[in-house]
């Protein structure tokens, strides 16, 4: 069997845009029709070598005990850009494609920015697979996927990464080969995948590259926004080297974005156009099942995924049901806005949602998978302000999931944040006005990938931070990434952080590492 670290090393090589042979695609001959649109005779006509439709890579994700989501977009087309292009799929149980348990075909719709979503079922649980997608005379590079463990099953171990906020502008993404390296059963990206700013001070020493178009706000500013970051090899590699769940925060529409609200001088009706284009190219660039395919401007992105009966994963939107942030928004004292009976940060139906499956779960673990800072975040000097864009700002939503928990004590809840660039763990309390206040669970919140340049150890931020919330265990403002590893016993986490970003190769290493025994809530340092 070989590796995932020799995998990695032959994916990054094929990325470079080999050619393999093809698989022939007679099938589609003029006249074919998928889904009853027709093909066209042009639509099978092969690329040239300077013309390759994978320009930006494969993906898997949503990962089931039977199947998962594999994803590409085709570039670089040959004949009509309205036509229907046929894509071949296969699914192998060995890298070679020797045994090839599952294929067929589907169509890359102009429509959809001919990205292609194949929802694979019939595969074994909790083992490794391939895949590729054969189109115009190219073939892919292979990526590699893993089912989730069997419903009921109760895995000895189960790896895991969680990632956010990957400024293109701001560093190399490094830390995405390394975390391909790691060899990890699933990625959680927590948001900020790209970011909508235009191109960057050219001048300014902290970027090492620039956004090459103004700020998105139409279908095809979002669709060359993220072509852009996709076409980086690091990234696809990560893609490629294991299944993804992913969930979005502000960047992927505009910065500090809640609900129907916005931070810029617009229509309502012109801000819900520019979401609707946002979701649309947030679908065509992840393998995101149909459930999840936008109407307009609205999209079902909250979601639980099982894995066995050791986690059951609770995926949430902290942005499309929110109200306007309290106070004015961004970091500010306190207020009694913030307590306004109709202010919410998950909406009704989702918050009830969120309970009701916390409530029925038989996991050993519940995790949820949050995009801001969801512990109370106390900071300042004289005056002391909480940051209004995170749970802070929703008090209310947060008293009633931590009241839950305190009285309804689902298994080990745990919390994983992305969006502040920073490395913490947090207790969350009961009541975080009180020192005496039960722990009810954990929150591990990760740093980003690149997000804010070259990060250091610690600092004045952190320093103050902890010295107003006795709450807070661990502060760290490295770049990087948490690897997590879960058994029955325990939840480890490690803090994976690099010395720098603005140049590319830093190495990793552990900062530090956290454990949540079963039973026990609250995070300890091993």
């Amino acid at each position: 069997m070989t590796s995932r670290r020799d995998f990695l090393a032959a994916w990054t090589r094929s990325a470079a845009f080999c050619a393999l042979a093809p698989l022939p695609l007679a099938q589609f001959g003029p006249g074919a029709s998928v889904r009853g649109r027709e093909l066209g005779p042009r639509a099978a006509r092969p690329v040239s070598a300077d013309q390759f439709p994978f320009e930006l890579g494969v993906a898997s994700g949503e990962p089931a005990a039977d199947g998962v989501v594999l994803w590409t977009r085709l570039l670089a087309l040959p004949g009509d850009p309205a036509t229907a292009f046929p894509v071949r799929w296969e699914v192998a149980s060995d890298e070679g494609f020797r045994s090839v348990v599952r294929s067929g075909e589907a169509a890359a719709l102009s429509e959809l920015g001919h990205s292609v979503h194949v929802e694979v079922d019939g595969l074994d649980p909790e083992r490794d697979y391939w895949y590729r997608f054969h189109a115009a005379g190219a073939t892919s590079p292979a990526g590699r996927t893993r089912t989730a463990p069997a419903p009921g099953g109760l895995p000895d171990r189960f790896d895991f990464v969680f990632v956010s906020c990957q400024h293109y502008e701001r560093g190399w993404y490094t830390g995405f080969r390394h975390m391909a390296a790691e060899s990890p059963a699933l990625v959680v990206h927590l948001g900020d995948y790209i970011y909508e700013s235009g191109p960057g001070d050219p001048d300014n020493a902290d970027l090492v590259r620039l956004h090459d178009t103004e700020e998105p706000r139409t279908l095809d500013g979002y669709r060359a926004r993220y072509a852009l970051y996709k076409r980086d090899p690091d990234l696809q590699a990560a893609h490629a080297a294991a299944p993804w769940v992913f969930t979005p925060d502000d960047h992927e529409v505009d910065n500090d974005w809640a609900g129907e609200h916005h931070t810029e001088e617009m229509s309502r009706e012109a801000f819900l156009a520019r979401r609707a284009a946002a979701f649309q190219a947030m679908y065509e660039h992840f393998p995101l099942r149909r459930t999840s395919l936008p109407t307009g401007p609205d999209a079902q992105l909250y979601r639980r995924l099982d894995f066995g009966s050791l986690m059951r994963l609770h995926v949430l939107d902290t942005r499309q049901y929110r109200t306007l942030q309290p106070c004015g928004g961004r970091r500010q004292p306190p207020c009694p806005e913030q307590h306004a009976e109709s202010a919410t940060i998950l909406g009704a139906s989702q918050s009830d949602w969120l309970l009701n499956g916390l409530d029925q779960s038989g996991a050993r673990y519940n995790v949820l998978a949050n995009q801001v800072f969801m512990a109370r975040l106390l900071e300042g000097t004289e005056t002391l302000t909480l940051p209004m864009d995170k749970w802070d700002g929703y008090p209310a939503d947060r008293a009633r999931l931590m009241t839950f928990l305190h009285e309804r004590r689902p298994s080990n809840p745990v919390v994983l944040t992305g969006d502040l660039h920073t490395n913490w763990v947090n207790d969350l309390k009961l009541d975080f006005d009180r020192a005496d206040s039960p722990v009810v669970g954990t929150e591990f919140a990760g740093t980003s990938i690149s997000s804010s340049g070259d990060g250091v150890d610690t600092g004045p931020q952190g320093e103050n931070a902890m010295s107003h919330n006795p709450h807070i265990k661990f502060f760290n403002a490295q770049r990087g990434y948490v690897r997590c590893r879960l058994t029955p016993q325990h939840l480890r986490t490690d803090f994976r952080v690099m010395p720098y970003v603005t140049r590319p190769n830093a190495p990793i290493a552990t900062r530090a590492s956290y454990v949540v025994e079963d039973g026990i809530p609250g995070a300890q340092e091993t």
